[in-house]
C-alpha cells in the first residue's frame, strides 16, 4: 500500500475552509492488490486530489504584521525603504518554508527541512514533521526514519490536554502504518486504537466535520484490519473491513468500481475463515456492481466470478462453481491473462473432480501441464490435482508418482514462497491420508507446521495443521502425543476465528475422544460439552455433527457412571 496523497497542509492552520482536505497517509485514499485484498479511493477517480504548492501556514506561529513601505512625497526619487532585522527574518523563514513545500522529492524535502530546523523552534514544526513522515511512509524505503519524524510530530501536536485532536489522530494513524511495515504489530495496534478513539470523540462532539473524519477513520480501520490479519486475528479483522465498507458506501457512488472491489475484498476475508455463507452475498454484490458499471467482459468481473467459484465450491454447489469458472476463463482469455487463466483451469479441474468427472479433470490438467514451466509452482499444483483425480480412480501408484513430482518442485520454493508451499504440502498430506499413508501425512504436516509457525499472519493455518496432526496421531493410537497438538490447535483457532467457529468444535470433539481413550471420562465430558455448545451455535442442534457431539457427551457420562 505505497500510493499516497499528501495534500493541502496549509488548510490545517488557515481559517476554517469550506472543506478540510485531510493530510493523507498510505491507506486514506489508497489502492492495493495483494493476496490479501485491494483498497481503492474513497473519492471518485475523476476527482483526483492535487498536491498544493504552498503551505501558507505550515509552520504554527503567532500572528505577525508587516508595515507597508512608505513613499517620500517630497521628492520625485523613490527611496528604498529600510528593512528591519525582524522583517528580514520573517522573509527568510517564509522562503525556507516555501522551499520545503515546493520540494518534489524526499531528498529535497529532507534538505529543506534541515534549514527549517535551524530557523524554527521544534514546537513550530509539528505539521512539517508530519508531512515528512507521510512522504517517507509513501516511499516505503526507510520506515524507521518515517517513525522518527512521526514520533517527533506527535510530541509537538499532542499537547497533553484531554481535548481530542484531529492532527493527533492523523499522526497516530501514520505511526500505526509505519509500525505495521516494521512488523511491530502490538505497537501498531496501540497507535491505531488510540486514533480510532480520538476520531470517535471528534465525531460525537461535532468539532470536526464528518467529511473530514471519514477518510482518516477509513485509513485507521483498514490498517487495523491489516494488523489483526497479520496477528492471526481474522474474525476481528473482518469487523474492521465491514466498517471500511460502510464508510465507502456512504461516500461513493453505488455503481463505482471501487465499491465493487471493497465488496469482493470482504467476501475474500470471509472465505479465508471458511465462512462461505457470509461471503456469498458480498461476492454477488461485487459481481452485480462490476457488471453494471464495466460490462460482462471486464477483468473485475472475471475476478468476481473466480471468487464466486471458490465460494460455491465451499458451499458444495459444484455445478454453480464450474459455471462461474467457465465464464471467468472466457474473460481472462480475451484479456490475455495467461497466468490467471492457468490457475482458473486448475480450479476447473478440481471442480470436475468434486462432481465425479475424473477423466474430464485429467484431460483438463494434461492441457494445462503443457503450458507450465518445468520447475514452476503452477506445475506442482497441476500434479497435486492430477493425483487427486487418480486417487478417486484408485490408481494409487500413479497418484504417488504425481505427488513425488510436486514435492520435488515445492522443496525448492519453501524459502521464496512459504505460504503457497505450506498450503500445497497440506493438500498433499490430505491425499496421503486418503491413501492411508498416515505416517507420511503426519511427517509432511509437521514440516508444514514448522514453516507456518514463523508466519504470525498464518496462525489460522497453523492451528488447522496442528488439529490435523492431532487427529492423525489419535487415529494411529498415539493418544498422549495427540493431546498437545489438539490443545494448541484449539487456542490458535479460537484466537483466529472466535470461540464459536465450527472448526473449533471438531477439535474439542477430538480432545474428548482422546481423554476418553485415556480413561479420563470427566475431562472427556468437559470437552464434549464444549464441542456440543459450539456445534449447536455454528451448525444448529439438528446437524449431524451436533448430534454426534451430544452422543459422545452421553458416552462420557456413561463412563462416569451417571
Amino acid at each position: 500500500m505505497k500510493r499516497a496523497s499528501i495534500l493541502l497542509l496549509s488548510h490545517l492552520t488557515r481559517q476554517k475552509p469550506k472543506t478540510l482536505t485531510p493530510l493523507l497517509s498510505r491507506n486514506y485514499l489508497s489502492s492495493n492488490t495483494t493476496n490479501t485484498p485491494s483498497y481503492y479511493s474513497l473519492h471518485s477517480p475523476t476527482n483526483n486530489l492535487k498536491s498544493c504548492t504552498k503551505t501558507n501556514g505550515l509552520i504554527i506561529k503567532p500572528h505577525q504584521s508587516q508595515s507597508n513601505p512608505s513613499r517620500n512625497s517630497g521628492t520625485l526619487v523613490e527611496t528604498t525603504p529600510q528593512i528591519s532585522s525582524r522583517q528580514k527574518k520573517i522573509k527568510e523563514r517564509s522562503q525556507i518554508e516555501e522551499a520545503f513545500e515546493s520540494a518534489a522529492t524526499v531528498e529535497g524535502m529532507l534538505e529543506a527541512f534541515k534549514d527549517m530546523e535551524a530557523c524554527f523552534d521544534e514546537r513550530e514544526l509539528g505539521l512539517a514533521l508530519l508531512k515528512v513522515g507521510l512522504k517517507l511512509d509513501q516511499q516505503g524505503e526507510d520506515p524507521e526514519k518515517a517513525l522518527t519524524f512521526a514520533t517527533r510530530a506527535l510530541k509537538v501536536l499532542d499537547i497533553g490536554d484531554d481535548k481530542p485532536s484531529f492532527l493527533v489522530a492523523m499522526t497516530l494513524q501514520l505511526m500505526g502504518s509505519v509500525s505495521y511495515s516494521l512488523k511491530r504489530f502490538n505497537d501498531s495496534l496501540g497507535y491505531l486504537n488510540r486514533a480510532k478513539r480520538i476520531l470517535g470523540r471528534l465525531e460525537e462532539e461535532g468539532t470536526t466535520s464528518v467529511e473530514d473524519i471519514r477518510p482518516v477513520l477509513h485509513a485507521v480501520l483498514l490498517e487495523l484490519s491489516n494488523v489483526k490479519t497479520a496477528m492471526g486475528r481474522r474474525e476481528e479483522a473482518i469487523d474492521n473491513l465491514k466498517k471500511c465498507l460502510e464508510i465507502k458506501e456512504m461516500t461513493m457512488d453505488r455503481g463505482s468500481k471501487e465499491l465493487g472491489v471493497a465488496n469482493r475484498e470482504l467476501a475474500e476475508a470471509y472465505v479465508a475463515v471458511l465462512n462461505f455463507n457470509e461471503a456469498l452475498p458480498f461476492g454477488l454484490k461485487a459481481l452485480d456492481i462490476h457488471k453494471s458499471g464495466l460490462g460482462d467482459y471486464s477483468v473485475e468481473v472475471a475476478y468476481d466470478r473466480k471468487l464466486l467459484g471458490v465460494i460455491y465450491s465451499g458451499l458444495e454447489e459444484h455445478d454453480k462453481a464450474l459455471e462461474q469458472n467457465v465464464l471467468s476463463q472466457k474473460v481472462l482469455k480475451s484479456w490475455g491473462l495467461r497466468s490467471e487463466l492457468l490457475h482458473a483451469e486448475i480450479d476447473a479441474a478440481n471442480m470436475q473432480i468434486a462432481l465425479g468427472k475424473y477423466d474430464e479433470a485429467i484431460n483438463t490438467l494434461k492441457g494445462v501441464v503443457q503450458q507450465t514451466e518445468k520447475d514452476g509452482g503452477t506445475r506442482a499444483l497441476v500434479f497435486i490435482s492430477m493425483a487427486k483425480a487418480l486417487c478417486h480412480l484408485e490408481k494409487i501408484a500413479d497418484a504417488k508418482r504425481c505427488l513425488e513430482i510436486a514435492c520435488g518442485i515445492l522443496d525448492k520454493k519453501e524459502t521464496a514462497s512459504p505460504v503457497e508451499v505450506a498450503e500445497a504440502y497440506s493438500e498433499i498430506a490430505m491425499l496421503y491420508e486418503n491413501m492411508n499413508e498416515f505416517e507420511t501425512a503426519i511427517s509432511l504436516l509437521k514440516r508444514t507446521q514448522s514453516m507456518l509457525e514463523k508466519l504470525p499472519q498464518e496462525q489460522h493455518s497453523e492451528g488447522s495443521v496442528s488439529a490435523r496432526i492431532g487427529w492423525l496421531l489419535l487415529l494411529t493410537g498415539k493418544v498422549t502425543q495427540a493431546i498437545p497438538y489438539l490443545e494448541s490447535a484449539a487456542e490458535m483457532l479460537k484466537e483466529s476465528f472466535g470461540s464459536k467457529h465450527f472448526g473449533i468444535g471438531y477439535v474439542y470433539n477430538n480432545l474428548g475422544a482422546a481423554y476418553l481413550e485415556l480413561d479420563r471420562p470427566q475431562s472427556a465430558a468437559q470437552m464434549f460439552a464444549v464441542a456440543k455448545d459450539i456445534m449447536d451455535a455454528a451448525l444448529g442442534p439438528h446437524h449431524a455433527d451436533s448430534i454426534e457431539a451430544y452422543q459422545n457427551l452421553s458416552k462420557a457420562y456413561s463412563a462416569m457412571g451417571r
